[in-house]
């Protein structure tokens, strides 16, 4: 099954709902017009159609091979990274100062949810340097900018991040990677760090001709905990003065680990230390980012661009999931039409099956349209000229961020579980390239912070943080929406226009119903918030995914009123499209948005979780 960019979507989702043309009049911005964006997303469509696509379904079946510590990839992989990094887009948003093209981020994540879903392990290489290359920029000093951000912006080089041990998974104060400062010899001032470190993607490759990896890793009298953990720079060959290649330091990769989905990208144990390397003495050379006991800190910088970009992953996944089951649905001749046919169908014409395709489609354009808005957001936030408009949409962006990685990968999963059943046996049939869709997309809840750990950050440190004004203010501008709402359904009615009228009320009312779960479910966060901890963050899930569905709906909402405004100016352009969009609008308001009720029932019901834990021999 190929794989078609949603372009038509992506240019709808970009204009009408991310507000892309006020993100291009914010300083920074002046040379890139709505022309030059429609240009690089026709260009990103033909590179990710007619390169990375291909990749999927080998690099599934034959995946890099390991041997004596090296990874060997397949010849089309080393290819189409080197078309990847010569074509520019790995710099798509980074700096123009440091070799990148400078682009908002609101367009770098078009061109990249379109790679991840071209080949999702694929894709993985350039989004951990995307990280790195962000954290460097931010943290890192000058030699060390100097030395490694362009080469990663470039493609010549790619990064990894290094946190996860055999003892330490999502508990990072258990770090016991070891970082010893050199005092004099040949690499003074540098860093000898031993240890190891598991599950470290694209740990070790032949895509590139160096690997940057950032380490987390403790100093020897640093504190106890995550305030005793530094951040390093580890190349795998070392650097010269004059940016060649010296040495192969002294970083092996033991082994790969087999994982059930994204076989093409190779998930690394990484060892440090192990005497494997060109470099004489004990430890592989590092070098410290910013100041010690400060690795956590900087790390997030790079955890928080990953997360965006994972929940990137799960709208891409769920895009091909969607067109692959469609497409089998449209062909498919099965049974007859439950009112009765001359004969068989497609299966795409019986009710459930057509619930089912409504169901990814909904999930997977919600999902995009929360991404992208919050990208705009991140835009503006780092360019408008006011103060207060930059602090108004940084908390937006960062209370959305776990959301959307959350909400969008456990949608993935979902998503690419129906895509099986579209399919029925044949879907269970590793052939037909629907199970793997599932097992790729399987992962995206668990790395770079489970659902839980999303969930957490979003109540701890977003909502709790402010008393859950930012989502307060969200629930205002849903408000207005719903407004809007009302007014289009009484004009369609007016215009004799029924059954769009009782579709916009249903979805006006839904919405309104679903805002109050989530009002309901704020105040319960608060109350609980001083007393009954345990209670709040039992329910910290449901809350997340109580958000997620309530934000999609906010903007499927706004596509229905940008559709209709778009078609009453005579601006309309597809009119297919146009009532295509709708009508997913409008099934995501009647089918998607009720869930909101029973999530915030389980939010409140959080406090029995511990009693009933107990009883069922839980704990």
């Amino acid at each position: 099954m190929t794989y078609t960019v949603p372009l038509a979507d992506i240019r709808f989702v970009l204009k009408a709902l991310a507000g892309l043309d006020e993100v291009l009049a914010q300083p920074g911005f002046e040379d890139i017009s709505p022309d030059l964006v429609d240009a690089i997303l026709d260009e990103n469509a033909r590179f990710v159609e007619g390169v990375v696509a291909p990749l999927n379904r080998p690099g599934d079946l034959h995946p890099p091979m390991w041997r004596d510590g090296a990874v060997t990839t397949s010849p089309a992989h080393v290819q189409a990274f080197q078309s990847y990094a010569s074509g520019g887009w790995q710099g798509l948003q980074h700096p123009v100062q440091w070799g990148g093209q400078g682009l908002p981020k609101v367009v770098a994540a078009c061109a990249n949810e379109n790679i991840n879903a071209a080949s999702l392990a694929f894709s993985l290489c350039p989004l951990l340097t995307d990280g790195v290359i962000e954290a460097l920029l931010t943290v890192g000093n000058e030699p060390l900018r100097q030395t490694y951000v362009p080469n990663l912006i470039s493609g010549k080089w790619t990064g990894t991040m290094n946190l996860t041990e055999p003892q330490a998974g999502s508990d990072l104060a258990l770090v016991r990677t070891r970082a010893v400062l050199q005092q004099d010899g040949p690499y003074r001032g540098s860093y000898r760090v031993s240890g190891q470190k598991i599950f470290i993607t694209y740990g070790e490759h032949d895509l590139a001709e160096n690997i940057i990896h950032l380490v987390l890793a403790r100093t020897p009298d640093a504190p106890a905990g995550v305030k005793g953990i530094s951040l390093f720079v580890v190349p795998k060959f070392l650097v010269a003065e004059d940016g060649s290649l010296g040495p192969r330091n002294d970083v092996w990769c033991a082994s790969l680990e087999h994982k059930l989905g994204i076989h093409a990208s190779p998930t690394a144990v990484l060892m440090y230390g192990s005497g494997k390397g060109d470099v004489e003495g004990e430890g592989a050379i590092g070098y410290l980012v910013g100041e010690e006991n400060r690795g956590l800190e900087y790390m997030f910088i790079m955890m928080n661009a990953a997360r965006y970009a994972v929940g990137q992953q799960g709208i891409a996944v769920s895009e091909r999931a969607y067109q692959q089951a469609l497409g089998y649905a449209r062909e498919r001749v099965q049974g007859r039409a439950i009112e009765g046919s001359a004969g068989p169908v497609t299966i795409a014409h019986h009710p459930d099956v057509q619930r089912m395709l409504l169901t990814m489609r909904a999930l997977t354009e919600a999902t995009r349209a929360v991404s992208y808005v919050a990208a705009s957001a991140r835009d503006l936030a780092t360019h408008h000229p006011d103060a207060q408009t930059r602090a108004r949409n940084q908390a937006f962006y960062e209370f959305l961020v776990p959301v959307i990685k959350g909400f969008s990968t456990e949608c993935a999963v979902e998503v690419a579980s129906l895509g099986v059943q579209v399919h029925g046996g044949m879907g269970f049939i590793e052939e037909t390239g629907a199970a793997q869709h599932y097992r790729d997309a399987r992962i995206l809840p668990i790395y770079e912070g489970t659902t839980a750990i999303q969930a957490n950050d979003l109540i701890g440190r977003k909502l709790l943080r402010d008393g859950g004004a930012t989502a307060q203010a969200m629930l205002e501008a849903m408000g207005q929406t719903a407004a809007e709402l009302d007014a289009e359904a009484a004009a369609a009615q007016q215009a004799k226009q029924e059954a769009d009228a009782a579709a916009i009320g249903l979805l006006r009312d839904n919405l309104r119903r679903a805002m109050h779960a989530q009002g309901e479910a704020l105040v319960f966060m608060r109350t609980q918030a001083g007393g009954n901890l345990r209670a709040v963050f039992a329910g910290s899930v449901p809350f997340l995914m109580l958000t997620g569905v309530l934000h999609g709906g906010w903007q499927m909402a706004r596509a229905v009123l940008a559709c209709r405004k778009m078609i009453q100016e005579g601006q309309g352009g597809d009119a297919t499209f146009l009532q295509a969009k709708q009508a997913t609008a409008f099934f995501y308001g009647a089918h998607i948005l009720p869930r909101a009720g029973a999530l915030g029932a389980a939010v409140r019901a959080g406090e029995i979780v511990d009693i009933w834990a107990a009883r069922a021999n839980i704990t």
